[in-house]
Formats: structure tokens, C-alpha cells, sequence
């Protein structure tokens, strides 16, 4: 016989699956109302390559295989020959990493949810828009294979809000495919070179990412004045500062300075890197997102 569960444990799960029911329904709402207002944006990745579906005609240039070659398509040119090319129909694998460490719990005053509110939704729209696109989506750190349909969604979302993944503040080091598609969501407050290594051993597979770094805006701007006392919410280090307002313009260079710092070494691991504020519509975090999944866009980011 089969002992029985205890009950404490049975109790806790049973209140985490509630508070997962109560709040998976409206997070997929509002995450299907972000997406609809970019899925134009989601055109872009269609991109040549094997298959059976037609793209487009373009003019036949030396290098081109002769029997790429449509014999009636150019019939109708006295001067062109053109190369008949067909949709990429193999459904990529996006992996999304959504930064669950206590920093990202942060909300400063005046603005409505917390960086991980925020991260889960970018997460969950996301990956609506490139399950609809055809692409098959994952959680980095839950240990599932990616997964397409309303099934991989609905399991992506469980992954997404039981909160079970690591909460480290750097992506976890797991072993993708190749050709896979990496998607990192944090807010990057951690050191730029440890973050490189991270991100390095995706890259050194031929994995291209992309990174979208969501800040606060007390957190840029740092609005305060007087006397404040600053503490780490993954740390014991504490800062009394004085007069805020005589270290604001420092402050802000070094982020400044901390901001250009993570997308040169982001790009040197062919990872673009966006921003995204917490009191901006969410819609523009996810344009954003989709921008450099975009290979029409070249991949480039954007952000304040």
C-alpha cells in the first residue's frame, strides 16, 4: 500500500493550484487582447527556405541553382529569369526565459503591477502570437519540450505562473537544439560579464537571442529627494543616501553606462537587446519582442 500523502503538502498544493486557477483566466485574457493589438507585426517571420507553400518570384542572380529556375515565370520577360521560392514551412523552436528573482517584485510608485506581472504577460503574449504563427514555444528551465497548438499553450501558461523554475537571476544553463531561438526577459540588473557567459554557450551553438530589459521607472529616473534609505531585494546591502537629488545625475549615467555595457556584449553572442518601462503600454513591450524575432527588421531592438 501506497502511503498517504501528507497533509500539510496536500493543503499547500491544493492552495497554489487555486491561486493558479483564479489567476490563469484573466492573464490569458489580457495576454490575447496585447497580442491581437501586434499580430501584424508576426508577417515578418515568414522567410524562404524548404517547403511546398509559394512565396515569391525574384530574379535569378549567378550562384543560383539553374533548376530553381520557373521556365513559364520567365517566358513572360524578354530579360529576366526568375527562381520560383517557396515558404520555410518547419516550425521553429522559441525558447522563453522570464526572470522570476526577487528584484523583479519591484514597483515603484504610481505605476500599476510589478516587473514579473509585467514579464509573465510579455511571456504569455508572446508565445500566443508564435503558437499562432505556427512555432512551437517552451519555458527555459521547466524541462519540457517545446510545444505548439492550444495544448502548448496551456501548458506553456501552467509552466509560466506555478512559479516552480528556477529564480536565479541569470537564464538557467540548459542545453538548447540547434537552430532553436532564445527569448530572455528580465531586468538585467546583474553583472553584464556574467550575464555574457550565460548566454555565450547559446551562441556558440549557433542559437541567436533576443532580450528585452523591463525597468521601473523610479528606476530610471530615480524621482526621489531627501533622505533615502535603499535596500537589495536579492541582498543584505543597504545605502543611506542623504540628498537623492545630488546623486541623481551620476545615478543616472551609470545605468546609462550599465545599458550600453549589456547590449554590446549581448551582441557579441548575436543576442539584440530592447527596453521596456513598466508604466508603457504593454503592447509596446511585446512590438518590441516581436521587432527582434523579426528577420525583416534585421533584428533590432529598440526602447528608451
Amino acid at each position: 500500500m501506497w502511503p498517504r500523502p501528507h497533509e500539510p503538502h496536500r493543503a499547500a498544493r491544493r492552495v497554489a493550484a487555486e491561486r493558479l486557477g483564479e489567476r490563469l483566466p484573466p492573464l490569458l485574457v489580457e495576454a490575447e487582447r496585447v497580442a491581437a493589438s501586434v499580430a501584424p507585426g508576426l508577417h515578418g517571420r515568414r522567410r524562404t527556405g524548404l517547403g511546398e507553400t509559394f512565396w515569391q518570384y525574384r530574379p535569378y542572380q549567378p550562384g543560383d541553382d539553374v533548376r530553381s529556375i520557373d521556365w513559364r515565370a520567365s517566358a513572360r520577360s524578354d530579360r529576366h529569369r526568375f527562381v520560383r521560392e517557396n515558404e520555410w514551412e518547419a516550425a521553429q523552436s522559441v525558447w522563453i526565459w522570464c526572470d522570476a528573482s526577487p528584484s523583479m517584485a519591484y514597483r515603484g510608485p504610481g505605476v500599476r503591477e510589478d516587473k514579473r506581472a509585467r514579464a509573465e504577460l510579455l511571456a504569455l503574449a508572446l508565445a500566443v502570437l508564435l503558437i499562432r504563427g505556427g512555432e512551437r514555444v517552451a519555458l527555459l528551465g521547466s524541462g519540457r519540450r517545446p510545444a505548439g497548438g492550444r495544448f502548448g499553450l496551456e501548458r506553456f501558461t501552467a509552466d509560466l505562473l506555478e512559479g516552480g523554475g528556477p529564480t536565479d537571476s541569470l537564464p538557467p544553463e540548459v542545453p538548447l537544439p540547434r537552430f532553436a531561438r532564445l527569448v530572455l526577459i528580465s531586468d538585467f540588473l546583474v553583472e553584464p560579464r556574467a550575464l555574457e557567459r550565460r548566454v555565450a554557450v547559446h551562441a556558440a551553438r549557433g542559437i541567436a537571442g533576443s532580450a528585452l530589459a523591463l525597468w521601473d521607472p523610479s528606476e530610471v529616473e530615480l524621482p526621489f529627494s531627501g533622505r533615502v534609505l535603499f535596500e537589495d531585494p536579492e541582498g543584505r546591502a543597504r545605502a543611506l543616501v542623504g540628498r537623492v537629488e545630488e546623486v541623481r545625475g551620476r545615478y543616472r549615467a551609470l545605468l546609462a553606462a550599465h545599458r550600453e555595457e549589456l547590449r554590446e556584449r549581448l551582441a557579441r553572442c548575436r543576442c539584440t537587446l530592447a527596453l521596456h518601462r513598466t508604466d508603457q503600454p504593454a503592447a509596446s513591450g511585446l512590438l518590441a519582442l516581436t521587432r527582434m524575432l523579426d528577420p525583416r527588421a534585421g533584428g533590432r531592438g529598440g526602447g528608451p
